[in-house]
């Protein structure tokens, strides 16, 4: 099964062209970086960015992407709203999406969630400790009862979102703070999976329990057959009146 979905990577691309320190972590780009992971695992996956036409996200592309990953921090405005609106259909039908990190206050995700998306913030490279609190979920397979990330920027309480349908993951962090740093949702046919590490200045798309969770999140938000979703006027009734 595993084998025949489709990923699509998108990264805005930007820090990695800019900052001298973020191009030595990911020479090819943060995309890249979970794209090889992905293909490691027999995913079948592409890569999309902000400066392609159409941000890399036309219908076609959409059309082939069983699980969209989003990756964005400096440029959320430069989001064309016209594609926004084509990824929130695609969500609707069904298409899983993974947004990481500083993709909380992207476009997608705010429409998605209806809310400001908004948080606490802190870059000090402290320690990170995330701790699986749904360890039966898939998302958290082939995880321990937490893992670290050594140097980490940290999100704090309150984040403003709905409340998840899923918490998976919480997140201590050597500053006291806490956040909920593994949240799933759904919206119509679609699942959404929110997950926090991955500042660009750290090497967090490198270490194997957060690409785990990725590929995980991935298989888990991807679309099942079924049922078709229909609206309006309904004029056959299924028993007699």
């Amino acid at each position: 099964m595993t084998n025949s979905l489709r990923a699509t990577v998108w990264n805005e691309y930007r820090h990695e062209k800019r900052d001298p320190a973020v191009a030595k972590i990911y020479p090819d780009g943060i995309h890249q970086a979970i794209a090889r992971h992905l293909q490691s695992e027999g995913l079948t996956v592409q890569t999309a960015t902000l400066d392609e036409p159409e941000h890399g996200l036309t219908q076609a592309v959409l059309a082939q992407t069983d699980a969209l990953i989003w990756w964005g921090h400096l440029a959320h405005g430069e989001v064309a709203d016209e594609i926004v609106e084509r990824v929130h259909q695609r969500v609707l039908e069904g298409m899983g999406l993974i947004v990481l990190h500083s993709g909380h206050f992207s476009k997608i995700f705010k429409k998605l969630m209806g809310t400001a998306c908004d948080l606490k913030w802190r870059e000090m490279g402290e320690k990170e400790r995330i701790w699986v609190v749904e360890p039966g979920h898939p998302i958290a397979a082939g995880l321990g009862e937490y893992f670290e990330i050594p140097q980490a920027e940290m999100y704090g309480e309150h984040f403003d979102i709905p409340a998840p349908d899923t918490l998976v993951f919480i997140s201590w962090f050597q500053g006291g703070e806490v956040f909920r740093s593994g949240c799933c949702f759904h919206r119509r046919r679609g699942k959404i999976f929110y997950f926090r590490p991955g500042h660009e200045t750290y090497p967090i798309y490198h270490q194997p329990e957060v690409l785990r969770v990725i590929s995980n999140a991935v298989r888990w938000a991807a679309p099942v057959a079924g049922p078709e979703v229909k609206f309006g006027h309904y004029p056959t009734p299924l028993e007699k009146i």
